[in-house]
């Protein structure tokens, strides 16, 4: 099996968008340096400015498993469920073909 791809969908609260902005990126650091971890990226919907989306790759499904049970992550979830308008979205993905 190939590697698993990771989109997470997280929409913050209007009034809590820099709060939510601040809370993601404090992960980014020590989530690329995480075991398995090959890509880990950050973005904010153009449209809908309240919307973010992580696009991860991972080298397989128990270092994912082990990226969600990091203190880091715990204590950011914890951080950002208040400021969030509706629970994230994450799906896990794998490529069928040509993903290099």
């Amino acid at each position: 099996m190939g590697t698993v791809r990771v989109i997470a969908e997280i929409t913050a609260r209007a009034d809590k968008v820099t709060e939510v902005e601040t809370i993601l990126k404090k992960i980014i650091v020590p989530t690329r340096q995480e075991n398995g971890c090959l890509s880990y990226q950050l973005f904010r919907n153009n449209n809908h400015g309240a919307e973010f989306l992580f696009i991860e790759e991972w080298t397989d499904e128990q270092s994912i498993e082990a990226h969600f049970n990091t203190p880091y992550i715990q204590e950011a979830l914890n951080q950002a469920i208040p400021f969030l308008a509706k629970a994230p979205n994450i799906q896990k993905y794998i490529c069928l073909a040509e993903c290099t």
